[in-house]
């Protein structure tokens, strides 16, 4: 940001461009040469006014001083007071607070300095934020497989299905899944670098999905559970379907960050259905070789169009303050916006398209993917 705002300052053209063989009229080094200049000829001048009027010297000398010091006092006042905003700024960064800045305007190296300092005050903020980010990623992401587990660990515990193979593969399927969000969490040298490294395969598409599903219908079972022993309620009510064609559709992407991506959506979708309502995953070839698309809609109230642009930033639960069914609430609002990092990861697009009925999301996945840092 500093650079950027530093070959403004230079650039041909510009205003403040530094004139004079690098001789900036503003700087600090001018105003001192002005300083001594302006004493000698205030001193030259009483002196002058002195010979002519018969003054006696030490009456001028006393007048020389005070003159000199007055514009002494003035010229270090202007170069301390904005030292002491960048000291009482620069100690308030030092104890984590990033949201302080410097007055900028300055023409000389002390506003040089001004915009360094912001620029680093922006730059740990945003680093500050994306930390922040991470831990409330992964804590939201974590939440799933654990509920997921604990469904089939309570099944089998109070006898209501058998720890059979097919089951155990669920459980274990989970707990693989934790495995590999840990591993995010190690991870963290390539984040702060800005890359995360994508495990690209060649999937088939309907069982891939008919698992996620699935995962889908047993978490809310686990919450159910955990919400009728709170006294509290949750959906269970809303019916998955799931449409793939051609049902031999194959895909190009990491099945982990995708799986982010589509159990995300239904989990919104799921959250703003209307009591028995349905909630439609949709997925077909997409327009480029190996492309895919894919499609969540559900028949809740949809989102205003002019929340189209702010639904996948974090944090932010859109217009509808209230989610369908009893006891329901809005999340953290973190799930569209980790589905559109795991989108933004492939090179990928995904936005809210127009519908009849509820909200429909378009994913559309380039097959070629690509990091994006």
């Amino acid at each position: 940001m500093s650079n950027g705002r530093e070959a403004a300052r230079r650039s041909p053209g510009n205003p403040t461009e530094e004139p004079w063989g690098g001789v900036r009229p503003f700087s600090i080094k001018t105003k001192l040469g002005a300083l001594v200049v302006i004493s000698v000829l205030i001193t030259t001048g009483l002196s002058m006014i002195a010979v002519h009027t018969k003054t006696e010297l030490r009456f001028i000398t006393v007048f020389s001083m005070i003159a000199t010091l007055l514009i002494t006092q003035f010229v270090a006042h202007s170069l301390t007071a904005p030292l002491d905003e960048m000291n009482t700024v620069a100690r308030s960064i030092a104890q984590g607070d990033y949201t302080r800045r410097v007055s900028e305007g300055r023409r000389d190296e002390l506003g040089d300095l001004a915009v360094t300092i912001n620029a680093m005050a922006d730059e740990l903020e945003a680093q500050d934020l994306q930390r922040k980010e991470l831990v409330a990623n992964v804590s939201h992401e974590l939440r799933t497989p654990i509920a997921g587990l604990r469904a089939v660990l309570e099944n089998i515990v109070d006898g209501v299905t058998e720890a059979d193979p097919e089951t155990m593969r669920t459980a274990l399927k989970q707990t693989e899944r934790l495995g590999r969000l840990v591993e995010t969490l190690l991870d963290l040298s390539r984040l702060d670098n800005g890359v995360v490294p994508l495990k690209t395969r060649r999937f088939e598409v309907w069982p891939y999905l008919s698992g996620v599903l699935k995962e889908a219908n047993m978490v809310a079972s686990a919450r159910a559970g955990i919400a009728s022993g709170s006294g509290s309620h949750t959906r269970t009510d809303v019916h998955l379907h799931l449409d793939v064609s051609p049902p031999e559709l194959t895909a190009l992407a990491d099945p982990e960050r995708i799986h982010q991506v589509v159990a995300n959506l239904i989990d919104n979708a799921v959250k703003h259905s209307p009591p028995h309502g349905r909630v439609t995953v949709k997925a077909r070839s997409g327009p480029l070789p190996d492309s895919l698309e894919l499609e969540v809609l559900d028949e809740g109230p949809g989102i205003p169009r002019s929340d189209w642009h702010r639904v996948f930033e974090r944090f932010n639960r859109g217009a509808v303050t209230r989610p369908h069914g009893p006891g329901s609430d809005g999340g953290t609002g973190l799930g569209l916006a980790i589905a559109r990092w795991a989108v933004d990861l492939h090179g990928g697009r995904i936005g809210v398209a127009e519908s009849e009925r509820g909200c429909r999301i378009i994913v559309t996945l380039p097959g070629e993917t690509s990091v994006r840092s």
